[in-house]
């Protein structure tokens, strides 16, 4: 199966690639907010973050290289029935790896036996992918990303936020998700 990784909006594809099938893996805004914070940081080609106040404003107002969280979100669930896309979420893939690659599988029409399937869920766990050169980036050049500063892979866990967001940003967030959400129905099974 040949697949690309992209973070684009799907309007901004070229519409050749409208007809294959894609997979969306959405993660709550605040942990996002969190993982691109220190991504940004290591990455030595994008611009610096600042402080986290400042970048969590850079977050909210969506001026952040692949843009609004709540965009990109939003726009990939209202179209996910109408083309083919499985969209998936990161706190159930954390939550039952297993039942979410079974979900993937059926989507893209194979069926995989017991040991193949957890052999898949060992070797893409989170800790399993940190340790592979492959997915953590450890060879990329430290003038590309800077790991001392902040590993790729970092904690890849659920809640993270909440040793970052201050009580009055956990606040001011929840308003303006209420806002930038409103109107439709996805629903992350973490608080936010």
């Amino acid at each position: 199966v040949n697949s690309v990784k992209i973070h684009f909006s799907y309007y901004l594809l070229p519409t050749s690639l409208h007809t294959p099938k894609f997979l969306y893996v959405a993660r709550n805004a605040k942990d996002c907010m969190v993982s691109y914070y220190h991504f940004q940081r290591m990455n030595q080609i994008l611009p610096d973050p600042g402080t986290w106040e400042e970048y969590f404003e850079t977050f909210i107002s969506g001026k952040v290289g692949w843009g609004s969280w709540f965009d990109h979100v939003k726009e990939w669930w209202e179209i996910k029935d109408r083309y083919q896309i499985l969209f998936l979420f990161y706190e159930d893939i954390k939550r039952d790896p297993k039942y979410e690659i079974q979900k993937v599988m059926k989507f893209m029409g194979k069926n995989l036996d017991e040991t193949v399937l957890d052999k898949i869920v060992q070797e893409t766990s989170f800790e399993k992918m940190k340790e592979n050169p492959m997915t953590n980036r450890s060879t990329v050049p430290k003038s590309i990303l800077d790991q001392s500063i902040s590993p790729f892979m970092r904690k890849g866990t659920v809640g993270d936020w909440k040793d970052h967001f201050t009580v009055a940003q956990n606040e001011r967030f929840d308003e303006i998700y209420r806002q930038k959400m409103k109107g439709t129905s996805i629903k992350f099974l973490t608080e936010l």
